[in-house]
């Protein structure tokens, strides 16, 4: 008899768990069944630098490099490490740590140039690694924070969320008219 009661608790308990599992997939159905088609989006290179979260709006973005042979180019800016050869074009390559006042990154095999352009300028970038090219909704790009200062600041376009964690998203448009200045 009091095995039957055991039973029969052990199958309470198990319809109880069973239910409870059946209740979060049917929430998590619905969660997932309130999309809006007519969401505007921009597509994000999300990369790291320095153990931070950074991106650049995608229109910009050409391609994704592995890092190759990078020459050095005497008299240059200190920001711009050199050129690389691309398939015969001769393309130039910034740090953006210097150019965010940031320190340094060590040389990884994860590293990645991106190669951007906008209207005037065409570039390499280096970055530490790429984390994800993501579709974002425009309006959860929130406006920067004004706590944020440095020679960051002046290249900040947003902000936004990926997987819990802050992205801060650059202006690459604002990076590159430093190129036209000559470094200053």
């Amino acid at each position: 008899m009091l095995g039957r009661e055991l039973g029969a608790m052990k199958m309470e308990e198990h319809e109880h768990k069973s239910d409870r599992i059946l209740q979060m997939i049917k929430k998590m159905r619905q969660e997932k069944a309130v999309v809006d088609v007519n969401v505007k989006t921009a597509k994000l290179v999300v990369f790291s630098l320095d153990g931070e979260l950074f991106a650049f709006e995608g229109r910009y973005v050409r391609e994704i490099l592995i890092p190759t042979e990078i020459t050095f180019v005497p008299g240059s800016p200190d920001f711009l490490l050199g050129v690389i050869n691309v398939r015969g074009d001769i393309e130039s390559v910034a740090a953006l740590t210097v150019l965010l006042g940031m320190p340094s990154s060590k040389s990884s095999a994860k590293n990645r140039i991106l190669l951007a352009e906008d209207s005037e300028v065409r570039s390499g970038v280096l970055v530490e690694s790429i984390d994800d090219v993501v579709d974002v909704p425009v309006d959860a790009i929130k406006p920067p924070l004004a706590t944020i200062n440095g020679p960051i600041s002046q290249y900040l376009l947003g902000e936004t969320d990926y997987r819990g964690r802050n992205v801060v998203v650059l202006d690459l448009r604002k990076l590159f008219k430093r190129f036209g200045t000559n470094g200053r």
